[in-house]
């Protein structure tokens, strides 16, 4: 079913027009970018939707993959024809999730409101993974929802359980009970949805992302496939980034699987999430203090004690460890290209000299 938007119902705002003219891009249509594909987004604004390339400048310009469009941004383009246009520039992003994929960083997506963080309560369930996909949400300064998928493979007894567990750990963040085979909660999850808003869908493959969405649209626009039974995990079916529309007006983004949740750059978002270990250190004696050793620290008194969970704090010692590595990374690979650039500057100055003696 094609829907008709305004702007405002696909998520612009006064934010996005205030950086649109302050950018001096107010001549310049704007559009979503609404799918990746090679070497070329599709976007879609007031007029319909189109086939759209960045510009040479943007890619001659680009240091990372961050100064590229991607799913969830607004863009300026011009329209060439009824089905291609050309992106000339990205409007800053209200928010951005990002993880790390081996030795770069991946955009998730953009300009997102809410992140539903998907896990089934068979095979994937795991209470230390939801708290590597919170940290990376509540850094993007994006909301999460836990979504609790296939709760019919569990009795009554074995689901309350559960949503204890997740109670005890994540007490602040709501969480909905779904089932695509009896479809329980879907008029719940449907209900949460509100129209021009934006949500994401995270998980592992196999969890049941697209079959949620498939049901939130009424029909089977994306592929879905059953667990590998060689492997007991999920399938990659969905390979690339796609916005969805649903007839509320709410817009849904279903992601690829991810089997690892890299941190990067997240130290932020770990003191947010995990702000009660944060008061506590506050109070350490030493303001470097790890945590893990150092005498007089309030984080392993509260260990000891069992006012902490241990496993959460396990799991944030685990996090921190990991976003200092590849922060360390980051800056050795900065302090790299920077030397690079001096040198290549020195190199075209001295091959400039050269040709002008001779």
């Amino acid at each position: 079913m094609n829907l008709e938007f305004s702007t405002e119902d696909l998520g612009y705002n006064s934010y996005f027009e205030k950086k649109r003219n302050e950018l001096n891009l107010d001549k310049f249509s704007v559009a979503r970018v609404i799918s990746e594909h090679k070497e070329a987004y599709k976007v879609k604004n007031i007029n319909g939707e189109y086939l759209a390339r960045i510009t040479g400048k943007q890619i001659f310009n680009a240091s990372s993959r961050e100064d590229y469009p991607a799913v969830g941004d607004w863009v300026a383009i011009t329209e060439l024809d009824k089905n291609s246009a050309v992106i000339h520039n990205i409007l800053p992003r209200a928010t951005i999730i990002k993880r790390r994929h081996g030795d770069e960083t991946q955009i998730i997506a953009t300009n997102i409101d809410v992140a539903f963080v998907v896990e089934s309560v068979d095979r994937d369930y795991n209470l230390n993974r939801f708290e590597r996909y919170f940290a990376l949400t509540e850094d993007s300064g994006v909301k999460p929802t836990i979504i609790l998928n296939k709760v019919d493979l569990l009795s009554e007894k074995e689901l309350d359980e559960k949503i204890i567990q997740l109670r005890d750990r994540f007490p602040h963040l709501d969480i909905i009970k779904t089932s695509t085979v009896n479809n329980k909660g879907l008029d719940e999850l449907k209900g949460y949805i509100k129209k021009g808003k934006t949500y994401c869908f995270l998980g592992s493959s196999g969890v049941g992302k697209s079959s949620l969405i498939n049901k939130l649209l009424s029909q089977t626009q994306i592929k879905t496939a059953d667990i590998s039974s060689y492997s007991g995990r999920g399938k990659h079916v969905t390979t690339t980034r796609q916005m969805y529309f649903l007839e509320n007006g709410g817009m849904v983004i279903d992601n690829p699987g991810m089997r690892e949740v890299g941190m990067t750059g997240v130290g932020k978002g770990i003191d947010m999430f995990f702000d009660e270990i944060t008061i506590l250190a506050q109070k350490c004696q030493y303001t470097d203090c790890t945590h893990t050793h150092e005498p007089s620290c309030e984080v392993m008194k509260a260990v000891k004690s069992g006012k902490l969970d241990k496993e959460k704090y396990a799991n944030y010692v685990n996090l921190k460890k990991e976003a200092e590595f590849y922060k360390m990374h980051d800056i050795e690979k900065r302090e790299k290209n920077r030397q690079f650039g001096k040198f290549k500057k020195v190199a075209m100055k001295e091959l400039k000299e050269f040709k002008h003696k001779n």
